[in-house]
């Protein structure tokens, strides 16, 4: 009730000046103990997975909180899991604005912000202030500048940085918006990192006497032979799990709209089909040897069934949260709690 009176007056604002303006309102109501009451989110069903405990299976997606400043209220209002980011090592402003777009007639976004953070630094910091101990995921990646045989030096010095922080650490080699990165999705990239990357894992599990799973994000926009080279990756360097999918750079089901023709990432309810292909042709070839995470265009519980129904074990939101606000956290875990026919 509450976001539907609100929406109208956001979605007036420049879509970064009303993220922020939300994502402030969010914090005086946690603090005012009010938070769980808009979501109205009930009982849920609990998941272990990777090791960890998650109290139930949906999660917020990174890119709505980029340095973990909102975590308090964010996990307030009843998700099992947050993840934050994308982080790099260094602060960066990303691309230049205007570089977020709704096309509210498809329930989309467009964004081509480009890992706009305070770099790792300044997340640490704010989690040092953050009273959450639940689930915590922290997504990584590589500042704008430094060059792509160098990308792995950047994750592993985030990797670092972060683990002591984190209950997991989302790798994030498919943002459409920052140049190149999607190359390491490929065959040999993605062996060279996710094989530095598991090492320095190993090393920091036996530094801090705690392992921290580690978890691949992609890109929907892959085809099937990539998929499988990206599968077979995944196995051979035990990773832990993967996330499926970032944003796409179709323009399937936005055609001929406003905003349409801006370059980007598109999310929301035209991603969805695509992403739940996704997610069911990786769960083939995993064949449940590691754990898939669903996200993109979950703008429904019947989404986010889907998601789970073809393969994957939790599921984020992040576009749905942005059009349907809190209702639609209690909406799916109602869903996901309600016994089978």
């Amino acid at each position: 009730m509450f976001y539907s009176l609100a929406r109208p007056l956001l979605f007036a604002l420049d879509p970064e000046a009303a993220h922020a303006l939300a994502l402030g309102a969010l914090k005086l109501i946690e603090r005012g103990g009010i938070a769980a009451m808009l979501a109205d989110a009930g009982p849920a069903q609990q998941v272990k997975l990777m090791g960890l405990d998650f109290p139930n299976a949906l999660g917020l997606a990174a890119g709505l909180d980029k340095n973990g400043e909102y975590i308090d209220a964010l996990a307030a209002m009843g998700f099992g899991f947050v993840e934050v980011g994308t982080v790099t090592p260094r602060p960066q402003p990303g691309n230049p604005k205007p570089r977020m777009f709704r096309l509210p007639e498809a329930g989309a976004l467009i964004n081509r912000l480009g890992f706009n953070n305070q770099g790792v630094e300044q997340l640490i910091a704010n989690l040092a202030r953050t009273r959450y101990r639940g689930i915590l995921g922290i997504n990584i990646g590589k500042n704008f500048d430094t060059p792509i045989a160098r990308a792995a030096d950047d994750y592993e010095f985030c990797l670092a940085k972060v683990y002591a922080h984190a209950s997991y650490v989302a790798l994030n080699v498919s943002s459409p918006n920052t140049r190149d990165l999607r190359q390491l999705q490929g065959a040999d990239e993605l062996g060279a990192l996710a094989g530095k990357l598991k090492t320095e894992q190993l090393r920091l599990a036996d530094a801090y006497g705690r392992y921290v799973p580690l978890v691949l994000k992609i890109a929907p926009d892959l085809d099937d032979a990539a998929l499988a080279a990206i599968a077979k990756c995944l196995l051979k360097h035990r990773l832990d799990g993967v996330i499926a999918t970032n944003t796409t750079v179709s323009r399937s089901g936005v055609s001929g709209l406003r905003h349409a023709g801006e370059g980007g990432g598109l999310s929301g309810a035209p991603l969805c089909k695509l992403s739940t292909e996704v997610i069911r042709k990786l769960a083939q070839l995993l064949e449940g040897r590691i754990p898939i995470i669903g996200v993109g265009g979950v703008m429904s519980a019947a989404d986010a069934r889907a998601k789970l129904d073809a393969g994957a074990s939790l599921v984020q939101i992040y576009t749905g949260f942005i059009y349907r606000g809190p209702q639609l956290i209690g909406e799916i875990l109602r869903a996901l709690s309600a016994p089978g026919p």
